[in-house]
């Protein structure tokens, strides 16, 4: 029944399709936690976490609660959080709600979709990348304060 014949057949036939299988989340299945996979993750059931693979697929009846980052993501059910990926494609049966970074983004009429939209270069996003890890928390605490000093500075001038 588990013998090394059988074993090596699976991998044939999987190196024969030229493909690897993807992971697939049930829709039994409920999952608390990050995910990444090299491969292709097609999410049917509930993932509350930050994904990150080449390809995603969310299912009609798929929820993701968390960043996305892949290659490429096909939305056909819900999705709350921010999503980067080179190519988004929002199906009509789409709930999206947070920010999309895209390089390619197609919306089917019918999607319902809150949140922002930015087209990202590849020079963009590289940038984004070495920025983020380089911010932090006090940094950003910094920023903030002179973000509000500036915002007050320049609210007093326009309400004069």
């Amino acid at each position: 029944m588990f013998s090394k014949a059988s074993k090596s057949h699976a991998v044939d036939r999987q190196q024969a399709s030229g493909r690897p299988v993807p992971s697939i989340i049930s829709a039994d299945l409920s999952i608390t936690g990050d995910l990444a996979s090299t491969g292709e993750i097609q999410i049917d059931g509930t993932v509350e976490g930050d994904i990150e693979c080449t390809v995603l697929i969310v299912g009609v009846n798929g929820s993701v609660t968390g960043e996305i980052k892949a290659e490429t993501v096909r939305l056909h059910g819900r999705v709350t959080g921010q999503v980067r990926a080179t190519t988004v494609f929002l199906a009509a049966t789409a709930r999206m709600t947070g920010d999309v970074m895209h390089e390619s983004l197609a919306i089917e009429p019918g999607a319902f979709m809150e949140g922002h939209c930015r087209r990202m270069t590849d020079k963009s996003a590289a940038a984004l990348e070495t920025r983020k890890g380089d911010l932090k928390l006090s940094d950003a605490t910094k920023s903030g304060d002179k973000l509000n000093g500036l915002l007050s500075d320049k609210s007093v001038a326009a309400a004069t």
